[in-house]
C-alpha cells in the first residue's frame, strides 16, 4: 500500500514540473541578444601637412641635340671619334682636306708678306719722291704717282690679310669640332666622302642634364612655377629619380589647352634620352589636409570606411580618401576634424557598443561622443 501511494505522489510531483515549464513565456522574437562592449582605441581626425603632387607624363630627352655639318668643302680625311664616345666642347670630331686648307693657308701667309714688302717698298718711294719735289727735281706728277702707289700697296696688303684670315678660317673648320659636352649620337658621313658645306657629319647630344618635357593640363596650370621638384620614374626601372623644374612656357597651347614644362634630371641609372616617363610635381611640400592613420579604414564592396564613436555605440561612415604619406591618409569628404574615429575597427558594426581606452595608459574611460 506504502508502495502504490509513493509512486502516486512521486507522478504528481513530476506533473506539476511539466506544467510549470509548458507555462513559462518564450523570450519576444527579434530581440537581439546582449552583446558585451569591445574595448577600442580612437583617435581625433585632425590636419596633418602632406605632400600635393601633380601627376603627369612625358619624354626624356637630350638636354642640347644639334647635327655638325662641314663649314668648307672636300673629302672627309678621318673621324676622331665615333657611336657613343663622350665629347667635350673644341674636341676635334672628323677631319675634312686639311692638307688641302693648310696649302692653302701658307700660300695666303705667303702673300701677306709680299705685299707687305711692296707696301714698304711704296712708301720708301714715296718719300724720296716728296723729298725730290722740295728741291725742284721731281715734278708734281711724279709725286702723285709715287702716292698713288704707295696708296695700291697699302691696299693690296689689307686686301692679301683679308685672304689669310678667310684661310685660316678655313683651316680651324676643316677639323670638324664639338659645340658642346656631350657624347656622339650618330656618325652620318663616311670616310672618303665628298661633304659640300653644309653636308651633315656628326650628331652629338648633351645628355647630362636630361631635359624632361611634360604637358601640364590646363586646370592645373597655375600650380606649377619653376624651382618645384620632380620625382622621375620610367618603365622596367623601381628607382625613383629626383629633378627640378626649371623652365615654364609662358603661355598655354591653343590647340590642347596644356602648358608645356621642362625638368632638368641628372643623367643617372637607366635614364636616356627618349625614355618614356611619368613624373610627380611637387606642387605644394607641406599642405594641412585632413587626414587619418591609415589603419582606420576598413574597405567593404568597394567603398572605404570609418567606424565613429558616438554616445557610447559605433557608427559606421563612408568616406572618399585620397593622398597617402607615411602611414596617415587624406580623407577627401565624408568626415569632419576632430570626429573621434575606431583605430583597427573590423568587425564592427553601427549599433555595436564600445568602452574606449586610451592609447596612452590602456585606461577604460566613458565613451566620449564624437562632434
Amino acid at each position: 500500500m506504502k508502495s502504490v501511494r509513493h509512486s502516486i505522489g512521486a507522478g504528481s510531483v513530476l506533473f506539476a514540473l511539466v506544467l510549470v515549464s509548458c507555462g513559462k513565456p518564450d523570450a519576444p522574437k527579434g530581440e537581439r541578444p546582449v552583446t558585451a562592449a569591445r574595448a577600442v582605441r580612437v583617435v581625433r581626425a585632425e590636419l596633418q601637412p602632406m605632400e600635393r603632387t601633380l601627376q603627369v607624363v612625358g619624354t626624356l630627352s637630350a638636354h642640347e641635340e644639334t647635327t655638325v655639318a662641314a663649314q668648307v668643302a672636300g673629302q672627309i680625311e678621318k673621324y676622331r671619334v665615333d657611336l657613343g664616345d663622350q665629347i667635350t666642347a673644341g674636341q676635334e670630331l672628323a677631319l675634312i682636306d686639311t692638307t688641302s686648307y693648310e696649302a692653302l693657308a701658307r700660300q695666303s701667309a705667303a702673300n701677306v708678306a709680299k705685299a707687305r714688302a711692296n707696301a714698304t717698298n711704296a712708301l720708301q718711294n714715296l718719300k724720296r719722291t716728296q723729298d725730290l719735289q722740295k728741291e725742284k727735281i721731281a715734278s708734281g706728277s711724279d709725286l702723285d704717282q709715287a702716292v698713288a702707289d704707295s696708296d695700291s700697296a697699302l691696299a693690296e696688303v689689307k686686301s692679301v690679310e683679308a685672304a689669310d684670315a678667310i684661310a685660316g678660317l678655313n683651316v680651324e673648320r676643316s677639323r670638324v669640332k664639338a659645340p658642346f659636352d656631350g657624347a656622339v649620337a650618330e656618325r652620318i658621313a663616311s670616310v672618303g666622302a665628298y661633304a659640300a658645306v653644309g653636308t651633315p657629319i656628326v650628331r652629338v647630344v648633351k645628355t647630362d642634364p636630361l631635359r624632361l618635357r611634360l604637358e601640364v593640363p590646363e586646370r592645373e596650370s597655375t600650380l606649377v612655377r619653376a624651382g618645384q621638384a620632380v620625382r622621375v620614374t620610367v618603365e622596367g626601372d623601381t628607382n625613383i629619380y629626383a629633378g627640378t623644374l626649371a623652365r615654364v612656357a609662358p603661355s598655354l597651347r591653343e590647340s590642347s589647352r596644356v602648358l608645356l614644362v621642362e625638368a632638368d634630371v641628372p643623367a643617372q641609372g637607366n635614364l636616356r634620352s627618349g625614355l618614356f616617363a611619368r613624373a610627380e610635381i611637387v606642387v605644394n611640400a607641406g599642405e594641412p589636409t585632413l587626414s587619418l592613420p591609415a589603419d582606420t579604414l576598413i574597405t567593404f564592396a568597394g567603398l572605404e570606411k570609418v567606424v565613429l564613436v558616438v554616445d557610447g555605440k559605433a557608427l559606421e561612415k563612408t568616406v572618399v580618401t585620397g593622398r597617402r604619406m607615411a602611414g596617415w591618409v587624406e580623407i577627401v569628404s565624408g568626415l569632419n576634424e576632430g570626429q573621434t574615429v575606431v583605430v583597427e575597427p573590423a568587425g564592427l558594426r553601427t549599433g555595436n557598443p564600445l568602452t574606449v581606452t586610451t592609447p596612452a595608459s590602456n585606461q577604460t574611460v566613458s565613451a566620449n561622443p564624437g562632434s
